[in-house]
């Protein structure tokens, strides 16, 4: 079987998303182009805190690597506070967290992220492409509405040394159903995907495609995700389905956690997600040692239908420290095999999943025509339809919890007060 090449198609009107698809090799104009085998990627790096990884990616030694957004944390926060003149965070919250910073203060942010010497000896040995999500947007959940993002366009351009245009633009506030694309947008991917056919095609969105992290960890947790939107992501599997087009698979980034994501009832194949984040954030990175156990158990508690499960570091595939993406191509293998991986900060798998590329092929399933059949089907069931003491499991486990803790203290406090008022002396009457 020939070797394959990879075609990078970019768009300067498309935002939040790249798409990369994997060629046949009589369509390349150079023969000694090696075929691209290795391919890494990731996200939320903060410019400011070490940046160690860059050393497991450069051993990798991928061809291609691919940024998922929050390439930079551009933005400023205040403070966590519940209470003040300043409150951030709970119901008296009366100023948001995060607020933009100067446009001297994001140039700085970019070109200290782009001469970080383990990301320069990558950007000159590899090819860099990406996309951006919201903190080098300039603000966290910012959309269409953000003013400075013409300004933060150019900066965005001069880090990738790429056209890639089109941050955010188009995509409606959070909670409003509304467009993450626009139409625009939609035009192009819809070129692409009715294009000529592809072995791969990995579609690269700086948010979270098949997961919905927030339906099942409400109301302590909320992330941004296609799951938010979900007409947009309705009308996203239609256009696979009906585009035909086989071999896509997602990356994604934005939360703070890796995991692997598979759906099945979408478009007649499995769609894989494989989640990254980040290069330098993570959520066990803001917890005490002693405590990042805490986390990983509520990982196990937080319902879960769509997560791969199987050869990960945690029982719930679940990964919340530094990491990295990795997709590996075995062109020589019958069948043609693809590895997904997410990597620590060593390069030591800690989530991955070997597939057939004969699998992503429409067909292979038959869709479900009724829910009830969706939900008998592995990969089938969203969070969102979850019995609602399955989907807030978590959240009855924490305030059950909490309720015995106050009411195994009340009762320590209570039976001390009456033992001490029983050991009281009696009053004398006289």
């Amino acid at each position: 079987m020939s070797k394959m090449k990879v075609r990078v198609r970019k768009d300067c009107r498309l935002t939040m998303i790249v798409v990369i698809h994997l060629i046949n090799a009589v369509t390349s104009t150079s023969s000694n182009e090696a075929p691209v085998s290795r391919i890494a990627f990731g996200s939320c790096s903060n410019q400011n805190l070490p940046q160690g990884i860059w050393n497991a990616i450069i051993e990798l030694n991928p061809q291609v690597f691919i940024w998922l957004g929050d390439n930079i944390y551009g933005d400023h926060k205040r403070p966590f506070r519940l209470f003040g003149k300043e409150t951030t965070v709970g119901p008296f919250k009366n100023v948001p967290r995060f607020y933009p910073s100067s446009q001297q203060e994001m140039e700085s942010s970019y070109n200290k992220a782009k001469l970080n010497p383990g990301y320069s000896y990558l950007r000159n040995h590899s090819k860099v492409i990406g996309t951006w999500d919201d903190h080098d947007y300039g603000l966290n959940d910012a959309g269409k509405e953000f003013p400075h993002k013409v300004i933060n366009q150019k900066l965005l351009l001069d880090f990738l040394d790429e056209p890639i245009h089109s941050p955010r633009y188009f995509r409606d506030p959070l909670l409003s159903d509304g467009s993450i694309l626009g139409i625009s947008q939609w035009e192009w991917l819809e070129e692409q995907l009715y294009g000529p056919p592809t072995v791969l095609t990995i579609i690269g969105s700086s948010i979270q495609v098949i997961s919905n992290f927030s339906a099942v960890t409400r109301p302590f947790f909320s992330v941004e995700g296609w799951s938010r939107f979900p007409n947009e992501r309705d009308r996203l599997f239609r256009l696979i389905r009906d585009s035909k087009r086989d071999g896509v698979l997602f990356i994604s980034g934005d939360v703070h956690f890796a995991e692997i994501t598979r759906y099945d009832c979408a478009t007649g194949y499995p769609l894989y997600d494989i989640t990254s984040s980040g290069l330098t954030q993570s959520v066990e990175g803001v917890v005490p040692p002693p405590l990042q156990f805490l986390l990983r158990l509520m990982s196990q508690l937080t319902p879960t239908t769509l997560r791969v499960m199987g050869n990960c570091r945690y029982k719930s595939c679940v990964y919340g420290k530094q990491n990295f993406g990795v997709i590996e191509v075995d062109w020589e293998s019958n069948p043609l095999t693809l590895t997904i991986e997410v990597r620590d900060v060593n390069g030591i798998p800690v989530a991955s999943n070997k597939i057939l590329l004969s699998d992503l092929r429409a067909g292979n399933m038959e869709l479900p025509n009724m829910g009830r059949a969706a939900e008998d089907q592995k990969y089938c069931t969203l969070e969102v339809d979850l019995p609602w003491i399955i989907r807030y499991r978590l959240a009855i486990i924490v305030f059950c919890g909490s309720f015995g803790m106050f009411l195994l203290q009340f009762t320590v406090v209570f039976t001390f007060w009456c033992l001490k008022l029983s050991k009281a002396p009696l009053p004398i009457v006289r």
